[in-house]
């Protein structure tokens, strides 16, 4: 039998050939990392419904931009620990890649602000970092948009503030500072209706003398009714006036990552224990059941027979992520207004929405994540606040008029395509489709409103510690190491679906 020779230097290069193809890439962050491990089944749990804010990392694990950026990204993690939620979904894994599609991913790293809709239960607000890509920027872009549920008290409202719910606790921060501290802003989102928060300036003299204030900063609880007034003596961090303000109602539970397999023992005991309860109820109500209906006529219990081993399970919605929103003319550029972009379904909606705006991004959103669902690639579909002063141009420059306006722009093609129906699923849905056919009237993109794709540049710079004024709290600051603190950004490596061919890797 003939055996052919393989050359050594040949197998050799195969072999790192085929380590180099992205076939088993593993993610960028460990286990260890600060950074929170999000898929697309955590998704919605982790940081669509929370509380707090975040900023979400698209990646993918062979970007040469990416590994740039991981150090940088893992220090404003630390940094915003306790304060916002900073996690990464690696796009490469086939189950998060209509997420990452759902989120208008067209290069990587793709780097969006997420934090909670203003009216409890609606959509979470998605935005653009458009930033730096250095630990400062970051952190202080995050802070930036922390949800502010601390009230402004001055003296002529401290009557009002102390006797509303006279019941609920209120904590009040005496301060020699006129902006609210990411600290007090991040505790009043972990005590949200359980816990008023306020804060009071130096100058408001009456309250000061109220509550016998003679330092500042002086944090003061009040725990409800007719108990006494507490006045912390800790240092302002974080876990120590949690700890302080847990004596007036526990913190409300902001969800965590399932635990691994090794950790479940006492959750599966727990499960079992839980089984066995609602199997007991069952078989009670079953019973009661059958008792009651055994003195009703037969024509009755056959009317509200139920036929016998059948249990009706509940059914599971998987909840469709929000589009993302672009806040500024350059994004808007970037992303569907230069020479070179393809299609975008732009839905102009006021900052505050309303029930009409939050209908159809409602509605833009299932269609979104319906075709990523069944894999087909679509469009983005983008929101754009009309009462944005920097992209009133475009507004104006489309001869648009209404509070709600929706449109579809071609750039590389030059027209646009205005919707003209009223916001139902149906009939928004069948506009997305005439635009995927090509079919429908089209008009001429007006020329003034197309500009160039601005890509952002950094330096990096050999400077010793760098101090991030993050304002997290009374007189606090961040201390980064500036070494590899800056990275070289040329703009983001695209998607493998964004240049219809395969991932580029640096090792070949």
């Amino acid at each position: 039998m003939y055996y052919p020779t393989i050359n050594p230097t040949v197998a050799v290069a195969a072999v790192a050939l085929l380590s180099a193809l992205p076939t088993a890439q593993a993610g960028l962050y460990p286990k260890s990392s600060p950074v929170l491990q999000v898929d697309a089944k955590s998704y919605d749990r982790l940081i669509a419904k929370s509380n707090h804010t975040s900023v979400v990392e698209f990646y993918a694990p062979w970007c040469g931009h990416c590994k740039n950026l991981k150090p940088a990204y893992e220090k404003a993690a630390k940094n915003l620990e306790g304060l916002a939620k900073v996690a990464a979904v690696n796009c490469d894994e086939e189950e998060n890649k209509p997420l990452c599609g759902m989120m208008g991913v067209q290069g990587f790293p793709t780097l969006k602000i997420i934090r909670p809709g203003k009216k409890k239960g609606s959509k979470p607000v998605v935005e653009d970092y458009q930033g730096e890509r250095s630990a400062k920027a970051i952190v202080n872009a995050v802070v930036d948009k922390i949800t502010n549920h601390v009230k402004r008290v001055a003296d002529k409202d401290i009557e009002t503030f102390l006797s509303t719910n006279n019941e609920t606790a209120k904590a009040i921060l005496f301060t020699e500072k006129g902006t609210t501290s990411a600290l007090l802003r991040s505790l009043a989102i972990d005590f949200l209706d359980v816990i008023s928060f306020a804060q009071v300036r130096d100058k408001e003299a009456n309250t000061a003398k109220l509550f016998n204030i003679e330092s500042y900063p002086t944090f003061v609880l009040l725990p409800g009714g007719d108990k006494d007034g507490l006045v912390y003596q800790g240092e302002m961090k974080k876990p120590d006036m949690l700890k302080f303000l847990s004596q007036a109602g526990e913190p409300n539970p902001d969800p965590a990552p399932l635990k691994s397999k090794g950790d479940k023992k006492t959750d599966k005991k727990s499960e079992k224990r839980s089984k066995k309860d609602k199997k007991d109820k069952k078989d009670k109500a079953s019973k009661a059941s059958s008792e009651s209906t055994s003195t009703t006529t037969t024509e009755s219990s056959e009317a509200t027979e139920v036929p016998p081993n059948t249990e009706t399970k509940p059914k599971v919605v998987e909840a469709s992520p929000p589009i993302p929103a672009i806040t500024s003319s350059q994004a808007l550029i970037n992303e569907c207004l230069h020479p070179k972009a393809h299609i975008c379904v732009l839905s102009f909606v006021p900052t505050a929405r309303g029930e009409t705006a939050e209908k159809l991004l409602t509605i833009l959103s299932d269609i979104a994540f319906k075709h990523a669902k069944a894999a087909r690639h679509l469009f983005p579909f983008l929101e754009v606040h009309t009462d944005n002063e920097n992209i009133a141009p475009v507004f104006k420059g489309l001869e648009l008029s209404g509070e709600i306006e929706l449109v579809a722009v071609n750039a590389k093609r030059g027209w646009w395509r205005h919707y003209e129906g009223d916001f139902s699923p149906a009939s928004v849905e069948s506009w997305v489709d005439a635009i995927r056919m090509n079919e429908g009237p089209k008009n001429k993109l007006p020329e003034a409103i197309i500009g160039e794709v601005a890509l952002e540049t950094e330096t990096a710079t050999e400077e010793p510690i760098e101090t991030i004024e993050v304002n997290l709290g009374e007189d606090v600051t961040v201390e980064v190491n500036a070494e590899s603190e800056s990275t070289s950004w040329q703009g983001a490596e695209p998607t493998p679906e964004a240049t219809d061919a395969p991932p580029k890797h640096e090792e070949l």
